[in-house]
Formats: structure tokens, sequence, C-alpha cells
């Protein structure tokens, strides 16, 4: 009979950790707005074209950028993410965007991280600026790996819609879950 209520305390435990470490990480929440983010947003391409040179072929090529400076996720049992970032179209911003991620299953830990989805094609910037939410989904290809090696341009990565690069990964998440991921317009 006690042992459902351990579980549920054990479960309340872990979402007030998970929701604690969000709030404590310095992830834009609160920030000065549209000034501080574009300052990150330029720290976070300066970052990623001195240390994969290659990304900067593929943001020339591109139709729009959407750049998070910092992503930070947290998870024990039940999870959760949240950045803030830009999309520049032509090097200019045009709009601002959360990223949400709501996760479950086997994981402990939080980590930050960088992340920039290249838009390749029109129709994959055109569709994802008229989306109220937008959701990642199979034309999503990563050219950059967890394990930090560098951007490789194959065919079969050339030719996706959407590109993704993740980087300057700090701390540790392990596990195994399912997450759903969200982009939404916001105004800072």
């Amino acid at each position: 009979m006690n042992t459902p209520m351990i579980s549920r305390r054990l479960f309340t435990l872990g979402v007030a950790a998970s929701a604690g470490t969000l709030a404590a990480c310095g992830n834009g929440i609160g920030g000065q707005g549209p000034q501080t983010i574009d300052a990150r947003v330029d720290a976070t391409l300066n970052q990623m074209y001195s240390t994969y040179p290659n990304t900067r072929s593929l943001a020339e090529k591109s139709n729009g950028m959407l750049v998070m400076p910092l992503i930070t996720e947290a998870g024990l049992g039940f999870g959760g993410a949240y950045g803030r970032g830009a999309l520049r179209v032509g090097g200019v911003t045009v709009d601002y965007y959360s990223i949400t991620r709501a996760s479950g299953g086997l994981q402990i830990g939080a980590q930050q991280y960088a992340h920039v989805l290249f838009f390749m094609t029109d129709d994959a910037l055109t569709n994802f600026r008229r989306s109220p939410g937008w959701a990642a989904g199979a034309d999503l290809e990563y050219v950059i790996s967890d394990q930090g090696d560098s951007v490789t341009a194959e065919t079969t990565t050339v030719l996706a819609p959407v590109l993704a690069a993740v980087f300057g990964r700090a701390g540790l998440r392990i596990g195994a879950t399912l997450e759903g991921t969200k982009y939404t317009r916001i105004i800072p």
C-alpha cells in the first residue's frame, strides 16, 4: 500500500528537480530582449564558423538559418528543454523563436548546447515561417555528429531541405527517451 505513495513522491521530486535545473540555467529566459538574443546569435555563429569552417559554405547556400545559441535540457524520468534564438535570412534577423522539448523515459542529467538549422530550400523556409509551431520531421539531416566530427557534405545531405548543426555541448544527459520538439515564433 505504501509503494504507490513512494512512487508519487519520487515522481514529484524528479519533476521538481528537472524544472529547477532548467530554471537555474542561463538559457535566455527573462533576458534583455532582441538585442541580447542577437548578440548571442552573433557569438554562436562566430563559434560555429571557427570550430566547423565548412558550415560557412552551408550558410552561404542556405535560404535562412535558425540559430539557437543556448538550449538547456534536463531530465530525471521526465524532462524538458528550452531555448530562444533568431531566424536570419540574408544575414538579417527577421523573427525570434523559442524551442521547447518534452521527453519521457529512462533519463537523468542536464546539458546545454547550441543548435543551428539551415533551411536549404525556399519551400522549407516558407513552411517553417508559416507554421504556428514547427516540429522537426523526417526532412531534417544532422551535419555535425554527437562526437564532434567535422561537417560532411555528402550528396544526400546537400539535397536535404533542412540541415541541423548541434555543437558546444556542456553537461551530461544519458538515457533512452521519446521526445517531441516544437519551434514557436515569439516576441522577446
